[in-house]
């Protein structure tokens, strides 16, 4: 299959120049060094167009590798990071649980030549955010100290299957292609070094992994959903090769040669080239071939959309008419409690008067919470020498997540009762074409897989964005029976999305109405929370629990 597809690419693509727009900053930022390879590449044009194959003239540039972008992809860019606008829509089902894996492409080919590259130009192509890139290079093994003293002699194999951590890479990409939390080592190519800082990779549609040795291992094979092989002419790759180790990694000219000819093309001839038969498409002159990279684009987008998922409209429809969880606690209803949900349901209610008694049912319901936390007895002595026997909290942590925007007014009131309490924030809005919540963002504590997480957020009523939030808690090892999901207000419909998906949630607010309408507003409800909190006016098809964002 590889060698027919590689002749078909081969002779339906005459060669052209690569494609003129410059890829999105942030993409190629990476601190394991992989980058240079691409760096290497562009810079290096000039010098290499003797070695090249003749460019056909009178054709212009292709801006686009696809029909299918859009002319401007959903990208905020800064001069450090780039940032996609466009949400992350559900990637599990109603059920809570993953239906479908990320889609992972793997890239092999030889050490130079432009897996980087053409991972780049298939992620701006696929103009769909949450891709993930991941380098083989980055899991090199840890040199002992005789292995230290001959790479900085240029005398140890890098480029021998041996030199790479497998086991870590399956578990790795195991746990990405299951929609979790990952840490990826840092590798120093300039002290042959894993640094001690991890970088952490979460939440991808789609992962591609690039390295030299990507079809080398059985294991590793079987996680691949499509693979391709990036095929360069050797004196193409041995020029970039020397540029990026002398310019970027310290080296001088004859110690590159001398890994070259000792490791690096003996390598390529017995273990790189072989496993190209393995590959689904091979990519001939790699970045240069852009119909290749249509085609694979096409591919992907087409496994994308049957990854497409409805939750919102199977909450609706489920888990009614029961009766409602144990795991859920409501605030006792005392005339104090039901005087301030009379005054903030009000709609001639002022917005000081608002916020003030928002703030108090906060309160009361950040301590009441508080009570559902693991505690164990303790004795203190007590000023009068006497012995106290009391209780004392019996978790290593307590971290609070908001639910932006409406939920970090609850974090005040967190702060108030809890000394030194970390905060985290994801925000998920709504795309007002599919009506399904979209995560945009996320940032939450390091080392959270340990804590007790008060999940906050002021209004429920499918239960759509809340479900979204537990499953990125849960992705990030945060055990279910250590969440506690806070509101103000919830729909019975919202109370049994989250109880049926995550039975082991402890779910705590201060009232729950019955009904949610066509709009997916809480009935009677309390009207749109975020916009009665801060004084902003919200659109005429607003939901009750998240913000409205277009496509």
């Amino acid at each position: 299959m590889a060698t027919a597809l590689a002749l078909a690419l081969s002779a339906a693509a005459a060669p052209q120049p690569p494609p003129t727009e410059e890829a999105p900053p942030g993409l190629d930022e990476r601190e394991d060094g992989v980058e240079s390879e691409a760096q290497c590449e562009a810079s290096s044009a000039e010098s290499l167009d003797r070695l090249l194959p003749p460019v056909g003239t009178g054709r212009s540039p292709r801006k686009r590798t696809t029909s299918q972008c859009k002319s401007e992809p959903p990208l905020l860019r800064t001069s450090k990071r780039t940032i996609y606008t466009a949400g992350r829509p559900p990637w599990y089902n109603e059920h809570g649980t993953q239906s479908k894996e990320a889609f992972v492409i793997g890239l092999g080919g030889g050490s130079a030549s432009g897996k980087t590259t053409v991972a780049r130009m298939i992620i701006e192509a696929l103009d769909v955010p949450w891709v993930v890139l991941l380098s083989m290079d980055s899991f090199y093994k840890v040199l002992t100290k005789q292995q230290q003293e001959q790479a900085a002699k240029n005398d140890f194999n890098f480029d021998h299957p041996d030199a790479f951590d497998f086991d870590l890479i399956v578990c790795t990409l195991k746990k990405l292609k299951q929609g979790k939390s990952v840490k990826i080592p840092i590798y120093d190519f300039t002290t042959h070094s894993r640094k001690k800082d991890w970088k952490t990779l979460y939440g991808a549609n789609v992962i591609i992994f690039e390295g030299i040795m990507a079809f080398a291992d059985k294991q590793l094979l079987e996680l691949l959903d499509m693979k391709i092989f990036v095929d360069t002419d050797s004196d193409i790759r041995l020029v970039r090769r020397l540029r990026r180790d002398i310019s970027e990694r310290g080296r001088d000219i004859e110690g590159v040669i001398k890994q070259y000819n000792k490791f690096v093309k003996p390598a390529f001839d017995q273990y790189i080239q072989p496993t190209m038969r393995l590959a689904d498409i091979v990519v001939p002159r790699g970045s240069g071939n852009t119909v290749a990279i249509d085609l694979i684009v096409q591919h992907v987008h087409s496994q994308l959309e049957e990854r497409e998922l409805s939750v919102r409209a199977a909450l609706a429809s489920a888990h009614q008419c029961h009766p409602l969880p144990r795991t859920l606690s409501v605030l006792k209803s005392t005339p104090q409690v039901r005087g301030m949900h009379t005054i903030i349901r009000d709609k001639e209610t002022s917005r000081d008067e608002f916020i003030f008694y928002s703030k108090r049912l906060m309160r009361l319901l950040i301590e009441h919470a508080l009570s559902f936390l693991p505690f164990q007895g303790c004795t203190v002595q007590t000023p009068q020498g006497q012995d106290y026997e009391g209780r004392t909290y019996a978790g290593k942590q307590i971290t609070g997540v908001s639910i932006l925007r409406a939920g970090e007014t609850m974090e005040p009131a967190l702060r108030a009762v809890c000394k030194d309490v970390r905060i985290g924030t994801i925000l998920i809005q709504t795309n007002q074409l599919t009506g399904e919540p979209e995560l945009h963002y996320l940032r939450l504590p390091k080392d959270i897989s340990q804590d007790h997480v008060i999940l906050m957020d002021c209004t429920v009523s499918t239960g759509a964005a809340a479900m979204m939030a537990v499953r990125v808690l849960l992705d990030h090892d945060v055990p279910e029976d250590k969440i506690f999901l806070l509101s103000l207000l919830m729909a019975e419909m919202g109370v049994h999305s989250v109880a049926y998906a995550f039975p082991r949630v402890k779910i705590i607010t201060t009232a729950v109405d019955k009904k949610v309408n066509d709009l997916f507003r809480i009935i009677p409800g309390i009207g749109n929370f975020g916009d009665r909190y801060f004084g902003t006016d919200a659109p005429p098809d607003w939901s009750d629990e998240e913000e409205l964002v277009g496509t």
